[in-house]
């Protein structure tokens, strides 16, 4: 595999790529960092990066799509990282958002992979932020992630993307219910979908109460005047959907211009360098044959009573440290 092929925009060799950094296999691992060195030599290349979430119902993957075509209308390469819930008993996934994008997997500037979520909160895969790199060097322009649904632990979906979109349905009170505080504060789109025939009035209802909300959220940094927005959508009929891309991208302008882009940019690679650095670290204390040993045997205590939970962690670490592996 070649970077150069994969800047080309050979779509075989970002799928091969994708399966690679997603690999937990350590000659993989070592495979994947020549390949990011390789394309980042090239010359680095940056794409509008759109998180998308909601409750479940609320047609994420139905405004993907339809969203999807329009840009493609325009002209624009995209991508869609669709994130789906794993089994907990087999670990498989059951990847049905590629199944539901008919129209958009048929589109030649158009790319959708799905991606099982694993053992990963944050409503985001562990390799999400490596896919979204490697569709930026296949000169995708704008990459667009959706979550596995929507709550308190998907934030790290907002941490990702430089503008998040929240889609929900009218469902009038009872959405707002749905949607858990802290993802409400992230959303810089609000999107009720659905608005459309028998359900047009119902969502204008449903507009004006996430309206009303939004103006008792605290004022952030990075929104301009105007921002956070609550918009009406219908998926199916394909209606306010250029209303969404204007005003993503008169967000994506002003942040620019007002120096919120770059320094979240910056901020978001020291947060996921932090999240690696500590996963990295982890692998390799659980690869040293004493440490797995030391708690092997402290779990088997855990496991039979013999010792309460906070105190065997509190083992664990004082007989790593006298191992000399840490201070």
């Amino acid at each position: 595999m070649t970077a150069e092929k994969l800047r080309a925009g050979d779509r075989r060799a970002l799928a091969r790529a994708i399966t690679l950094f997603e690999s937990r296999r350590s000659e993989d691992r070592a495979a994947a960092l020549a390949l990011s060195r390789d394309l980042l030599g090239a010359g680095k290349r940056e794409a509008l990066r759109i998180g998308v979430s909601g409750p479940p119902g609320a047609g994420k993957s139905s405004f993907l799509e339809s969203f999807g075509m329009e840009l493609a209308r325009k002209s624009r390469k995209i991508a869609v990282l669709a994130i789906d819930p794993s089994s907990k008993l087999s670990g498989g996934s059951i990847l049905g958002d590629k199944t539901r994008m008919g129209r958009l997997l048929r589109e030649a500037d158009a790319y959708v992979r799905p991606s099982p979520a694993a053992d990963m909160l944050g409503g985001v895969s562990e390799a999400a932020k490596d896919c979204v790199f490697l569709f930026e060097q296949a000169g995708y322009d704008v990459v667009m992630v959706e979550t596995v649904g929507v709550g308190q632990s998907e934030l790290d979906a907002a941490n990702l993307c430089d503008v998040f979109v929240l889609v929900t349905s009218p469902a009038g009170g009872d959405g707002l219910q749905g949607v858990k505080r802290g993802i409400f504060e992230f959303a810089d789109l609000v999107l009720v979908n659905k608005s459309d025939g028998e359900l047009k009035e119902h969502a204008t209802r449903t507009a004006a109460e996430y309206s009303g909300s939004l103006r008792l959220r605290p004022a952030r940094d990075c929104d301009p005047p105007g921002f956070p927005k609550v918009a009406m959508v219908s998926a199916a009929e394909e209606t306010g959907l250029e209303e969404v891309w204007n005003d993503i991208l008169a967000l994506r302008d002003w942040r620019k211009n007002s120096g919120f882009w770059d320094r979240n940019r910056r901020a978001q690679e020291a947060k996921w360098f932090r999240s690696d650095g500590r996963t990295a670290l982890l692998a390799r204390l659980e690869g040293i044959p004493e440490v797995m040993r030391l708690t092997r045997d402290i779990e088997c205590r855990v496991a039979t009573g013999e010792t309460d939970r906070h105190t065997a962690v509190d083992e664990l670490v004082q007989s790593v440290r006298k191992l000399g592996i840490v201070p």
